[in-house]
């Protein structure tokens, strides 16, 4: 039996954890992260036997990947002022998005694969969820908590916890590793789920019976997917090739207006480095309410739009994308073409030769990346070389002709139909094809004797032809 020394425990709490089902009213997160390399991030659950370890201002944290530094602000309050007794669950692989699917949606307790974390959040005195921790800040977490609490972590199971004897005047670093997680892909997600929320349940409730105070987090090594096996789930968050792309739900394009929208211009980075100095203008160019676009123009075949900047690299530069709209007989048809982009700074110009963005006029034109460097096949070439601009577009899409409102037509993708693979893959069975036809061939070809020797008669007799 556990000896434990403990102050009561404070019945009144000032805030209400929430419950995990509540995570799914983040839909706005899930679109961030999948763009920002989610897979770089993992979900961080806190929850005490004290109160006021945290703010409810910092409840919930919509949008935001928390950092190192920023966990440690967290984590600090309620190492000082909290138990001295911290637990921390380690899972192998979560993310947020199997508490979306997995979780008891809109009240839905029975379905939920965390029926015991949700309980322990609902009568904790206080609690925090952190959506989107960066993974490195996690991967150190059990370094920080040992240095903070001065306290070796203890790997320990269910029947190990039953005998120690925990005081709550010493420290203790408890790390509990959920099972299922090495045989995960023998078993459902739900059930894997569902079977590590029974070991935190059968964990609180040996806490709960010794009246033994705890800070608890639960979080995991790396990011899993989910398994699109429910329908909530089912649509995923890729581009689809002539998808009818809606506006970001999170920053709009930058859209050129004269009496309609004219000219869309989208890209989830845009980086450029002149010389050895390099810059991100994706906060100063998409849901910039005052982005200069002096010098832009359109009309039924042509179109330009240029970005200017002040103060940047020490001087004002304006970026200029210059697109034509041509009828082709042969096609009966309007496809448009970026002829070229353009650098002004300083007086002089630098010229991309940017040819290879085309595409029908009705649509959109949409490429994972557009790029003056070679490792990613430079759409972009300069006239110049070697140039001191270098330009990266990544997640690039733009339409200048047809335009509807401020929402991109299905885009025409530069990712070509037949990849090297796709072609690895037909010729080799066009010679294996090839392979098998010829043997089938020859054995068709085969004729059997159609005459016999007969002991009882002359012997046949077959006659020498030269």
């Amino acid at each position: 039996m556990m000896a434990v020394t403990a102050a009561a425990r404070v019945p009144a709490r000032t805030q209400r954890a929430p419950a995990l089902w509540q995570i799914r009213c983040l839909p706005l997160l899930l679109v961030v992260v999948a763009a920002t390399a989610a897979e770089q991030q993992v979900p961080l659950v806190l929850w005490s036997s004290d109160r006021d370890l945290w703010a409810p201002a910092v409840d919930t944290h919509e949008g935001h990947i928390t950092s190192d530094m920023q966990l440690s602000t967290y984590l600090d309050p309620a190492l000082e002022l909290g138990p001295r007794n911290v637990l921390l669950f380690l899972q192998d692989k979560l993310s947020i998005e199997d508490f979306t699917a997995y979780g008891g949606v809109f009240g839905n307790k029975q379905d939920s694969a965390f029926s015991n974390l949700e309980n322990a959040l609902d009568l904790a005195p206080s609690s925090l969820v952190l959506p989107a921790v960066d993974w490195y800040a996690v991967s150190t977490l059990t370094t920080y908590l040992q240095e903070k609490l001065g306290a070796s972590p203890l790997h320990v199971d269910l029947a190990t916890l039953r005998e120690l004897k925990l005081n709550a005047s010493l420290p203790a670093l408890l790390l509990i590793r959920l099972p299922y997680t090495a045989s995960s892909g023998l078993m459902a997600p739900r059930e894997v789920l569902t079977g590590n929320d029974e070991v935190i349940g059968q964990v609180l409730s040996t806490l709960k019976s010794e009246d033994v105070p705890y800070t608890a987090a639960l979080t995991a090594v790396h990011p899993s997917r989910v398994a699109r096996d429910v329908p909530m789930v089912a649509g995923g968050l890729g581009r689809q090739l002539l998808q009818n792309q809606p506006v970001s739900a999170v920053t709009q394009p930058v859209s050129y207006n004269d009496t309609a929208p004219r000219i869309l211009f989208w890209a989830q980075n845009f980086t450029v480095v002149y010389g050895n100095q390099w810059k991100d203008l994706t906060p100063m160019t998409f849901g910039v309410q005052d982005l200069n676009l002096t010098g832009s123009f359109w009309n039924d075949s042509f179109a330009r739009l240029a970005l200017t900047y002040e103060q940047l690299f020490g001087t004002t530069v304006t970026f200029k994308f210059i697109l034509v709209n041509r009828f082709y007989p042969v096609s009966a048809r309007h496809w448009f073409t970026m002829e070229r982009l353009e650098i002004h700074s300083n007086g002089s110009v630098v010229y991309f030769n940017a040819s290879e963005v085309t595409g029908p006029s009705i649509y959109s034109f949409h490429c994972q990346y557009v790029s003056s460097l070679s490792k990613n096949d430079n759409l972009l070439v300069p006239r110049t070389q070697p140039s001191l601009w270098q330009m990266t577009l990544e997640d690039f899409q733009i339409q200048a002709f047809n335009v509807k409102g401020e929402q991109f037509s299905y885009a025409s993708d530069c990712a070509g139909f037949f990849s090297p693979g796709i072609w690895m893959g037909l010729l080799t069975s066009l010679f294996m094809l090839f392979i098998f036809t010829y043997g089938l061939h020859m054995i068709l070809s085969l004729k059997t004797m159609d005459r016999f020797d007969d002991h009882k008669g002359p012997a046949i007799t077959l006659t020498q032809i030269v």
